[in-house]
């Protein structure tokens, strides 16, 4: 099983294929992954989920101003 690090930053650069995430960790550990379009949408929903957002938080404030 992989050590938990704490993270210190990660960036996303758009490739033709999809997404290269780098992901570094405090104490200099570093990690470039490969991730697709549907695996995007994947971690969007999760961390929309881990926040307690929906997702269309934005189209519900739009509502309100009606």
């Amino acid at each position: 099983m992989a050590k938990l690090q704490p993270l210190q930053s990660f960036s996303l650069q758009e490739t033709e294929d999809g997404y290269r995430l780098l992901v570094s960790a405090i104490g200099g550990d570093t990690l470039y992954v490969s991730i697709t379009a549907d695996q995007m949408d994947d971690i969007i929903d999760s961390l929309e989920l881990a926040t307690g957002g929906d997702g269309d938080d934005e189209a519900e404030h739009e509502d309100d101003d009606a």
